[in-house]
């Protein structure tokens, strides 16, 4: 029944246009074709990226003294003190425990409420990456993303398809490898799987579900494009989403480091080539070439809709990073103020701390007098 299933899963009339197969897939005359087991190579190169920047010393070795150079410095942290009531309840309960929970934790350890509080702020603060540590995570991805942009060019710039989007279904799906393009693949969808890992591990940004869908949704794009051969529309989709990313990362490293009108004008390049790159370039031309060209080709197919549905869910997170992006040009530039990224879970001050416990104190108070009685009573004296 096993093998029954998989022989259904597999079928060429699921993967592949009318009159065509698995079989245009096997390698013959010294062409050389994509095949599945070609993808496990990517497991080994994601481990290896996630642990690469602490195995060259020489990435710390620069990173560190370009960081004290461009002037990032770390505020000084307050440790919390060591409580092990507090600690069981972090770790096992939560990290931001209600008010509720807070007055209970009061009672049990004998502390004030507000001493509670600090600590938690402080606790939380603890497993907040350093400036320095973001610098050069940032700092990181920077080079990994100039470097694949550069390479992808350089891979692409002498290819057909490259200045001409319809040669992708050029004698598709007999469209040999050439060993560029499988180190391409396998670097890209293996530095994926390593986003993957690392968002998954990372403290949680604001949009940490449409992160996990983006990588999982690239991850199933890139593979399936390689097990079909679809290659040459997936090396010009990797090579626009390299176009921008760079750049992000660079304005992150002069954010951190304090360079306000650097930051700012780097982001609005980003900005620019983000919404050119995948709100213009990718949804008119390359979806338009995936989703709608074939049809004048092959009659449609399962493969052409999962892919294609692939790509409309990538489209509908650039749109949503879009206006992101645009809510924080908008931001910066009447006020001059420095970029901050929004999904950043920022650390928390004394005075935040403090901010919160006197609207608490405000609210109860307020809570207390106007009970029984409406406000608007309470403002006004009696008429004689």
């Amino acid at each position: 029944m096993i093998s029954r299933l998989c022989e259904l899963i597999w079928a060429d009339w699921i993967w592949f246009p009318e009159g065509h197969g698995w079989g245009d897939l096997t390698d013959h005359d010294g062409k050389v074709y994509p095949k599945p087991k070609d993808l496990w190579a990517t497991i080994p190169i994601a481990l290896f990226i996630c642990y690469l920047p602490s195995l060259l010393p020489i990435y710390s070795k620069v990173a560190i003294p370009l960081a004290v150079l461009l002037g990032v410095s770390d505020k000084q942290r307050v440790q919390a003190s060591p409580n092990p009531t507090l600690e069981s309840h972090f770790c096992s309960t939560s990290k931001h425990p209600p008010q509720s929970s807070i007055e209970s934790l009061s009672k049990q350890t004998g502390w004030s409420v507000r001493q509670v509080q600090r600590w938690f702020r402080r606790r939380r603060n603890q497993d907040r990456p350093s400036k320095l540590k973001k610098f050069r995570e940032a700092s990181w991805r920077f080079t990994f993303y100039l470097l694949a942009f550069f390479a992808g060019l350089a891979v692409l710039i002498d290819k057909p398809w490259f200045h001409d989007v319809k040669q992708v279904w050029e004698d598709f799906p007999k469209m040999p490898l050439v060993p560029s393009q499988y180190w391409y693949y396998m670097i890209e969808l293996g530095f994926y799987v390593s986003l993957l890992f690392s968002v998954a591990s990372d403290i949680k940004r604001k949009d940490f579900k449409e992160q996990i869908i983006h990588h999982v949704a690239t991850i199933l794009l890139i593979s399936f494009s390689w097990l079909v051969n679809y290659i040459r529309a997936g090396t010009l989709i990797m090579l626009i989403h390299d176009a921008a990313d760079y750049l992000m990362e660079s304005a992150k490293m002069f954010n951190y480091a304090g360079w306000r009108k650097t930051c700012n004008f780097i982001f609005t390049l980003f900005a620019a080539v983000f919404i050119i790159t995948r709100l213009v370039i990718l949804p008119f031309w390359i979806i338009h070439t995936t989703m709608v060209y074939p049809l004048t080709l092959y009659r449609p197919f399962l493969g052409f809709y999962f892919f294609n549905g692939l790509m409309c869910v990538l489209q509908v997170l650039h749109i949503f990073w879009a206006a992101l992006i645009l809510r924080m040009v908008i931001k910066f530039l009447p006020g001059n103020d420095i970029v901050e990224d929004e999904r950043s879970d920022k650390e928390e001050t004394e005075s935040e701390d403090e901010d919160n416990d006197h609207e608490r104190r405000e609210k109860s108070k307020n809570g207390h007098m106007q009970n029984g009685h409406t406000p608007l009573n309470n403002n006004h004296r009696k008429r004689h």
